[in-house]
């Protein structure tokens, strides 16, 4: 799953750090989160998304896989 974590803390001027103690994780769950690494629940990415004021689907992107698409 992509994402838009890293441009939008970047935007804010934030170092990984201060935004990892604004959601209150560790700024290895943010490194991870940013990277493509880690997935967060869907509490945290709902906590991220009214961090930047935006929605979930605004930040994640979703990229489905030819192999979860119905067949017709």
């Amino acid at each position: 799953m992509k994402n838009k974590v890293e441009q939008l803390r970047k935007e804010m001027g934030l170092s990984q750090a201060d935004f990892a103690k604004a959601i209150r994780v560790s700024r290895q769950t943010v490194s991870a989160i940013e990277t493509g690494k880690y997935n967060p629940s869907l509490e945290l990415a709902f906590q991220i998304a009214d961090f930047f004021s935006q929605t979930i689907e605004e930040i994640f992107l979703y990229e489905r896989s030819e192999s979860h698409e119905t067949q017709q």
